[in-house]
């Protein structure tokens, strides 16, 4: 009896799960459609690809010392983004990115905090 109940509660976690990663099979693999979705949640819209390039690019300007601190991180990504991006919008985009692109990065962000 006990093997049935283990076996049925096993099936049910599995199917369970099963459920959630069919749901949207690209979101756990794509990290470009993992940081679209994490722009929506603060309001930064645009094409997909678009916003994963200045993301991208922009960890490398930063590995390359293009941008020595993080306000000229800041300043190339607002240049990008739409003209109507709020500052905070900015940062927070900035904030994203380093965690999808160039989460080594993260200490030269938080430090300008």
């Amino acid at each position: 009896m006990k093997r049935v109940a283990m076996v049925m509660a096993g099936a049910a976690i599995a199917f369970a799960t099963a459920g959630v990663a069919s749901a949207d099979p690209a979101y756990d693999r794509d990290p470009d459609t993992n940081f679209a979705h994490q722009l929506h949640t603060v309001g930064i819209y645009g094409q997909k690809d678009y916003n994963a390039w200045i993301g991208k690019i922009m960890c490398k300007r930063m590995y390359n010392n293009v941008d020595t601190d993080a306000a000229q991180t800041a300043t190339f990504v607002r240049n990008q983004l739409d003209r109507d991006s709020s500052t905070e919008q900015v940062w927070q985009f900035v904030g994203l990115a380093v965690d999808y692109y160039c989460p080594e990065k993260r200490g030269d962000i938080d430090h300008a905090a």
